[in-house]
């Protein structure tokens, strides 16, 4: 329980957090004049700041919150896991896919994931396909929310219920009417924030460093063995060197085809300033991932994983751990970066997939054609709003039912419905970004593929890996991807052009551009 003092101050530096975002959504409001402002922005932003926007919606509450919660539980399998292999893995992908997502999608002025598919590869349906897609990615909107809920519940004594619905309300209310141009703004906050809280929390176990890494290494065997290992065979996600080092590589490279990751790069106006952007984009998040390390101090900290005599749920070690170890202030400063850690790729998320769903779903559906400008945008604004509002709801719904009913954290509620979907768009950004002949076909089949191994692989228990009480949705991943790249990878050239075909589509390819 927080002290009366901590929930005073914690109440009041929410209250100017909030004043300072609604400024900058006001701001960013009133250049919002049709659904391409509030997708990608009508501003220009240095890449700077939108290299601060993508560390900040790259790296969230899963990284702040929850992942560092794993970490608690299995020890230093889960900081190579997700501190080392997974951002290399994205790393890699950021730098290889975002120039050549980024000249494709600003020349065939995509606005949206689902729309660069459409557009790519010259299909309608398949741009809908991706749009109902996204909606797997709320499960990751209600992975940021359950994380918030728990740093604020426990910071200003109040009741999940009340804080969750509060937050959702105030975030997906102002989300309604900033868009991009506000969001860029906001993000560059809070990732200001969260480096100086990155900072806090590496800190903060200095003092069990006192005799060496080894001394280090010493305090966690004395109470588990199991967590100064590679892997941890009594895990359910780090129990050899498949999940820990090659499963998380392949997350990390594939999670970058979120529409809210891999589209940021759209938000610049110039070619030249996408170097800098990756750079300060890439520094900023390695220092985040590192912020995994902070669970380890927790476990230290909390040897049995209780307080009081009560047992944590793995979701809020994390926020115990900063009211318990800090002093009032100190600890004012950590809330307000984990608030910031979610509050960044929440904005990110409720921006992409309400844009989704109005420009890829519902305009089409509606026969507007898809169009995202013109002269129905005021219909189109007015329904991204009622889009955000169902949003809301549904994600209230979703993740209260994760905070009463969690099966071991909501980190594997999230993984298993984003995984799925980026395992979908994997090969496709692929194709569509290296093979200008790639058929439709086969991206459409390595798609289909992806989905029916990633569920299937998950529910019905394929190998060992999937059977257990807790399943690891990154093996499921892991699995869908190899077998949809070797089947699209077939598709290809079965269904590739012949040589005057591939003329023919290098001709149409060229009016279009």
């Amino acid at each position: 329980m927080a002290s009366s003092e901590y929930v005073l101050a914690t109440s009041i530096l929410v209250i100017a957090y909030m004043a300072v975002i609604l400024f900058f959504v006001i701001r960013g409001a009133m250049r919002t004049r049709s659904m391409a402002d509030y997708a990608v922005g009508n501003l220009s932003f240095s890449p700077l700041v939108v290299g601060l926007s993508l560390a900040a919606s790259t790296t969230s509450a899963a990284t702040f919150i929850i992942n560092p919660g794993f970490i608690a539980l299995y020890g230093l399998s889960g900081v190579l896991a997700f501190g080392l292999v997974m951002p290399v893995g994205v790393f890699i992908s950021l730098i290889v896919l975002t120039k050549s997502f980024r000249k494709y999608g600003s020349s065939v002025k995509a606005l949206t994931m689902a729309q660069w598919i459409g557009l790519r590869f010259g299909s309608k349906g398949y741009a809908l396909f991706f749009a109902f897609l996204s909606l797997l990615l709320i499960t990751f909107i209600v992975l940021i929310c359950v994380g918030m809920t728990k740093v604020l519940s426990s910071a200003l004594n109040v009741g999940e219920w009340w804080v969750l619905v509060g937050l959702v309300v105030f975030v997906f209310g102002y989300m309604m009417f900033g868009g991009a141009n506000s969001m860029v703004y906001t993000n560059s906050i809070q990732a200001a924030l969260m480096i100086v809280v990155a900072f806090i929390l590496l800190g903060s176990g200095y003092e069990h460093f006192k005799e060496g890494v080894n001394g280090f290494i010493d305090k966690l065997a004395a109470i588990d063995p199991m967590l100064t290992g590679a892997v941890n065979t009594e895990s359910f996600l780090f129990r050899d060197y498949f999940e820990t080092v090659f499963c998380a590589f392949i997350v990390g490279i594939a999670v970058v085809c979120q529409p809210h990751i891999i589209t940021k790069s759209l938000l610049l106006k110039k070619e030249s300033d996408v170097n800098r952007y990756l750079f300060v984009g890439i520094l900023v998040q390695f220092l985040f991932f590192s912020v995994v390390i902070a669970g380890l101090y927790a476990r230290l900290r909390f040897p049995d994983l209780t307080v009081g005599g009560e047992a944590l749920n793995m979701d809020g070690i994390i926020p115990t751990y900063v009211v318990q170890e800090f002093p009032v202030y100190v600890g004012l400063i950590v809330i307000l970066g984990l608030l910031s850690a979610g509050l960044s790729t929440l904005e990110g998320l409720i921006q992409s997939v309400s844009s989704t769903i109005t420009s890829d779903i519902i305009s089409p559906l509606s026969g507007n054609g898809g169009s995202a400008s013109g002269g129905s945008d005021k219909k189109l604004i007015l329904s991204n709003r009622l889009v955000i509002v169902l949003l809301g709801v549904v994600s209230v719904a979703l993740s209260w039912n994760q905070l009463v009913n969690p099966s071991l954290s909501v980190g594997i509620f999230a993984q298993n419905g984003v995984y799925a979907y980026f395992s979908a768009a994997f090969l496709p950004v692929l194709f569509g970004i290296f093979l200008k002949d790639a058929p439709p076909k086969a991206a459409m089949i390595a798609s289909g593929v992806a989905l029916v191994v990633h569920f299937g692989s998950y529910y019905g228990g394929w190998t060992f890996y999937l059977q257990s009480a807790v399943r690891n949705p990154a093996v499921a991943a892991t699995y869908a991807i190899m077998v949809s790249t070797v089947a699209g990878l077939i598709a290809y050239f079965i269904f590739r052009p012949s040589k005057s075909g591939q003329e023919s589509s290098a001709v149409s390819t060229s009016i279009e551009n």
